[in-house]
């Protein structure tokens, strides 16, 4: 059985460790015209961030409002801020270096997670995430989704599956852990294509994972080419298995964040079975896979 994320913490920080999504103010060069001005073909509005808080707050205001949203669920432990919405390395160092300090200072706050392409790691990145993690542990979340290079183009990741690789080795070698996000169920894509994608994760040397299942939302070019017939989502069953084999290859050290995800329910197209969560839940529990 794999190592849960609640355990992870539990183990490192000595308590339950509950994630607040801020969101940073950053755009994506998917969006801005440097690659391109769609973004990736599933991706929302909010770039990833629908449950993160709104960027019009500080950072100091953000972790209140969202640490109020859940203290009703951990009584006595402690924050990690997370930055969620969009592309959240890219930017300069110095602009950086401003919005993770602010997030790490207050006691509450035992660590930093940030999400964020691998095409958005500069050197000079690297090394002031190298300062942070000398105050407080980082670690980095990638969006790496497919390791299928035709399927990679049709979503419009915009990079080459090398540096994704390329941006993992700098990242371990400067000793910062690396969360990687995995999409299952993705359009034209087989049970081994998710399985070869975790399995690539696994030697690229990520120290965790994410998996999630590919949901379609409102206003995203992905739900034009869902209604247009193109494919179809997986049902739960579906799904499961195909978790279960990606979980098989996965080493003990590695530590598991997520084995679904799910959209606002306010935008969910498809699948609709993916909105109750505790159904959801609780029938991968029953399959030994949570």
């Amino acid at each position: 059985m794999y190592k849960t994320l609640n355990e992870h913490y539990r183990e490192k920080f000595g308590c339950k460790v509950y994630k607040l999504a801020l969101d940073g103010g950053f755009t994506c060069p998917n969006r801005d015209g440097t690659l391109g001005d769609k973004g990736c073909i599933f991706c929302s509005a909010a770039g990833g961030g629908d449950f993160a808080e709104k960027q019009c707050d500080s950072i100091e205001t953000q972790l209140e409002r969202a640490k109020m949203r859940v203290e009703n669920k951990i009584k006595s432990g402690k924050y990690i801020a997370y930055f969620q919405a969009f592309t959240n390395t890219y930017a300069d160092a110095e602009t950086l270096k401003k919005l993770y300090l602010e997030a790490i200072k207050p006691d509450y706050i035992v660590g930093l997670s940030i999400g964020t392409r691998p095409d958005c790691i500069s050197s000079e990145t690297l090394e002031l995430l190298c300062e942070i993690n000398k105050i407080k542990p980082v670690s980095i979340e990638l969006g790496l989704q497919t390791t299928n290079e035709k399927t990679a183009e049709y979503i419009r990741r915009g990079y080459k599956n090398e540096v994704y690789f390329d941006a993992v080795k700098r990242l371990k070698s400067k000793g910062i852990d690396v969360v990687t996000h995995i999409i299952i169920g993705l359009p034209y894509e087989t049970e081994e294509d998710a399985v070869k994608t975790t399995a690539d994760a696994i030697y690229a040397g990520t120290n965790g994972v994410k998996f999630h299942l590919l949901h379609i939302l409102k206003n995203t070019d992905l739900e034009k080419e869902y209604e247009n017939g193109k494919f179809s989502c997986l049902s739960l069953e579906e799904y499961a298995k195909i978790l279960k084999k990606c979980l098989s290859v996965l080493p003990q050290t590695c530590i598991v964040h997520r084995i679904t995800g799910d959209g606002a329910k306010k935008d969910l197209v498809a699948p609709l079975w993916s909105a109750d969560k505790k159904r959801v839940l609780n029938y991968l529990k029953n399959q030994g896979l949570c």
